[in-house]
């Protein structure tokens, strides 16, 4: 039976349909004017994109409107053209001439012209080239500096938090034994950034080097003209890759950590309505409950003894989450908090705090924004709050742990978000979100070793933008990057990625997960409009749920035969009997093979999420 995308998506809106290029062995994806998935024999993946971007202020994508779009598709060779225009604040334009050309014997060349027709403000303009992280983090390549400089060296392993090239003219690598992949960009200076830092699946070679100012502006009339040239070489006669229709199979492994506790985030907006669904909250089964606070927008004593209310109302362990202004006297702003905290009988196991200017970024080339020693910080906290458990680390991103590393000696536990939104808001860049999370685990345990470690609240929508003004409101119900709503969230797509999402966090040993709030856009509820009445569970409830089952439980490690298909995670309970969950990645119906696991075969329907055992 086929799936209603209103079920799968949350949304009617479809996302443009991949036009597939071919010349010879060389494939690619045309959307929306750019390049995606390029591969030579359809096998391994040479690079997951190549796109013509242009950023607002905010950081935001702008969507440009394609016109005369010519694809000429021959046995050998493929080509392609259109117009595009950007129409940004007051009425300003951006127009584009975009020219693709492919061949059989491996080259492809991507050349755009551009040229505003007002004065146009950006943040970018021009190439962003995507390589993909699975095979190649931590592998050799070459690189060609704009001086000519030739060097031989590797891609990150563990996550760079600045720029690891700069000044780029051309990178090569090998894509497989004996065929390499040249890419040369020209028209500009390009340098690449471990887009892994964000949960993207790539590195990211982009143009205009983020040292320079911005938004910056592009004079009416004046031209600019830029060119992406990919050359592969070698694979002569070699077979084409083709898919497996074979059922993807289960592997268990060892036993690992335990699996974490299961946190939900609450706003102090949102406390009503949890109140009012307690028995809803007492079914999904959290073990922990995470109180937002925040004194710089407004939160006070009413929000302070909401969460009390809640606290009181539900058997949990709880933390709160505590902006700290740092503007003035540090014990004077701690022992406020501390204070209502008492006056209202708030219940708490721990508190995590940062400095309110942390939650902004700040990106290479830029001034760290005045803020005291996190030292200092932590140091009023402890005084504020003996004996609860501390925790410090970034209520943003990765990203911004990564660039300004704790003092974690202080704290008791480290702790940041992540968001698959930042740069993309496609379901396929969205799913691949999640081959990155193991490296981000990875990299926090290089960093902070074996300290406890929690992470969340993540969601697919943004709950608040590190890298703008605002987050993008969304209330149409479009995929849109660094939205504060998203429609799959309320659909099975959220499902399949918060499943996902857990079993590529399950073997860091982290102490805590929060995936979700009950109510509001984060939530597990339904609101109105939705694919399930108002008020049911929304299917993530399902999702984490489940994960609230397997916390304590044993880690077991649950390997796939194809994890961009289906993703598995698996906990042992003291009584040795195994518990897996499995998730559909896919739109697609997928055939998995369970007999690892004492069953057959069965077949997931799209992003749908299975419990076996």
């Amino acid at each position: 039976m086929t799936a209603d995308v209103f079920d799968l998506y949350g949304t009617r809106a479809a996302e443009a349909a991949p036009i597939l290029l071919q010349a010879g062995a060389l494939s690619a994806e045309l959307v929306n004017g750019n390049l995606r998935t390029i591969r030579r024999h359809a096998g391994t993946e040479v690079l997951r994109a190549i796109a013509y971007i242009v950023r607002d202020r905010d950081w935001g994508t702008y969507e440009p409107e394609l016109t005369d779009l010519t694809i000429d598709q021959k046995v050998d060779r493929f080509s392609v053209s259109y117009e595009a225009n950007c129409t940004g604040p007051g009425g300003s334009s951006l127009r584009f001439h975009a020219t693709i050309e492919g061949s059989a014997d491996g080259r492809l060349v991507f050349d755009v012209a551009a040229l505003p027709e007002s004065d146009f403000e950006t943040n970018r303009c021009g190439f962003c080239i995507l390589h993909p992280i699975a095979g190649l983090a931590g592998s050799p390549v070459t690189v060609e500096h704009t001086d000519g400089r030739v060097v031989d060296t590797e891609l990150p392993d563990l996550i760079d938090p600045w720029q690891p090239f700069k000044d780029l003219r051309a990178i090569t690598h090998a894509v497989r034994p004996g065929v390499s992949a040249e890419c040369r960009m020209e028209g500009d200076t390009f340098e690449m950034e471990d887009q892994r830092n964000w949960s993207d699946a790539s590195y990211k070679t982009y143009v205009r080097p983020l040292a320079l100012p911005w938004p910056y502006v592009l004079p009416a009339g004046e031209p600019l003209r830029q060119t992406v040239s990919l050359r592969l070489t070698g694979g002569a006669g070699m077979p084409a890759a083709t898919a497996s229709a074979e059922p993807v199979r289960i592997e268990l492994g060892e036993t690992g950590p335990r699996l974490p506790d299961v946190g939900v985030i609450v706003y102090p907006e949102d406390v009503e309505a949890t109140l009012a669904e307690l028995p809803m909250l007492a079914r999904l089964g959290p073990q922990q409950l995470l109180f937002h606070f925040d004194p710089t927008r407004g939160h006070g004593l009413d929000a302070m003894r909401a969460h009390a209310r809640l606290a009181a109302a539900h058997p949990a362990s709880t933390t709160l989450e505590c902006v700290v202004a740092c503007t003035g006297d540090l014990d004077a702003e701690f022992s406020d908090v501390a204070d209502m905290v008492r006056r209202v009988g708030l219940r708490l196991d721990a508190v995590a705090v940062s400095p309110s200017v942390d939650r902004q970024s700040t990106p290479p080339g830029s001034a760290w924004p005045a803020c005291p020693p996190l030292e200092e910080i932590y140091a009023a906290a402890r005084r504020a709050f003996p004996g609860i458990r501390l925790g410090g680390g970034m209520f943003s991103y990765f990203t911004e742990l990564n660039r300004k590393r704790v003092p974690a000696d202080q704290l008791d536990f480290v702790t940041h978000c992540t968001c698959p939104i930042v740069h993309a808001a496609d379901d396929l860049s969205v799913m691949q979100s999640l081959e990155a999370l193991p490296f981000i685990t990875r990299s926090t345990r290089a960093i902070f070793g074996d300290k406890p470690y929690r992470i969340g609240p993540s969601t697919i929508a943004m709950r608040q933008n590190p890298y703008g003004g605002a987050t993008k409101d969304n209330f149409a119900g479009q995929r849109i990057a660094m939205a504060n709503r998203d429609p799959r969230h309320a659909a099975q797509f959220a499902a399949a990625w918060t499943i996902g999402y857990a079993a590529r966090v399950a073997p860091a040993g982290l102490e805590m997960l929060t995936l979700s709030s009950i109510t509001g856009p984060f939530g597990v509820l339904a609101a109105s409009g939705e694919p399930v009445a108002e008020g049911s569970p929304r299917p993530i409830f399902r999702a984490v749920q489940g994960l609230c089952e397997l916390a304590g439980l044993a880690h077991v490690a649950a390997k796939t035969s194809d994890e961009t298909r289906v993703a598995a995670l698996a906990g042992r309970a003291a009584s040795g009997d195994i518990v897996v969950w499995l998730a559909n990645l896919t739109a697609n119906d997928v055939p998995v093979d369970v007999s690892a696991l004492g069953q057959g075969h069965l077949t997931m329907s799209p992003y749908a999420i299975v419990r076996v055992g």
